[in-house]
């Protein structure tokens, strides 16, 4: 039995992570309250690392492509996901509140969003650095 080379290994958990990332990031497309957008900024993140193959597939792909290279060159995230974003927090945080048999996770959850929205909200929309500079 052979051992694998160190670099292969070291890239193994990194692919793993960013294949799991896409899928269920597209499981996110068609499942309700499952978001999209943060795992596949989690498989922008591992792909490099893992498989320059995949990195190079989520960097082209028309719809995603876009979204993901702003964040990577700029930070920036786009207004209509920042409100989509905001949205599906507060409906899940609302469900959440509708459905919980104690305060204490609605609450833990309600300041972790809060957080999470301010974040979002405050990274730049694409192409804003650019037209700052020019």
């Amino acid at each position: 039995m052979t051992q694998s080379p160190p670099a292969t290994r070291r890239r193994l958990p990194y692919l793993c992570l960013a294949y799991a990332c896409v899928a269920l990031g597209a499981v996110g497309l068609f499942v309700p309250l499952l978001p999209t957008t943060p795992f596949l900024l989690v498989a922008a993140w591992a792909a490099p690392k893992g498989s320059p193959r995949l990195d190079e597939w989520l960097r082209r792909h028309p719809r995603f492509g876009p979204i993901l290279r702003a964040w990577r060159e700029e930070g920036a995230v786009p207004t209509r996901a920042k409100w989509l974003a905001c949205g599906v927090m507060l409906l899940s945080w609302v469900l959440m509140l509708a459905i919980a048999a104690s305060v204490w996770v609605p609450l833990m959850t309600g300041l972790l969003f809060i957080a999470v929205a301010g974040y979002v909200c405050t990274r730049p929309v694409p192409g804003a650095t650019r037209a700052s500079r020019g």
